[in-house]
């Protein structure tokens, strides 16, 4: 099935991570994460063979997802904001 779109799955701790950057006033949503995974400004290999999809969402922050392709489904492993100016270049 040429273009099935791959349903996500929030880890425990991805969940957790909602609230724990909301503690630290930075706010995001569920959206900004689905977002940065259909469509990434950049695609990184992270540690354990894992993938780390990249998504500026503001003038200084980009988004940093986590996440595995485990066949039909796509599993955050976590999410955590960073400088663009880290990260973009």
């Amino acid at each position: 099935m040429a273009g099935r779109v791959k349903p996500i799955v929030f880890s425990r701790h991805a969940e957790a991570k909602f609230g724990i950057l909301r503690k630290h006033g930075f706010v995001v949503h569920r959206e900004t994460i689905t977002t940065c995974l259909r469509s990434p400004d950049k695609i990184d290999t992270g540690y354990k063979g894992r993938t780390i999809a990249q998504k500026a969402i503001d003038k200084e922050h980009v988004i940093r997802v986590i996440f595995e392709d485990i066949g039909e489904t796509i599993r955050i492993v976590t999410f955590y904001p960073g400088r663009r100016e880290r990260y973009e270049n």
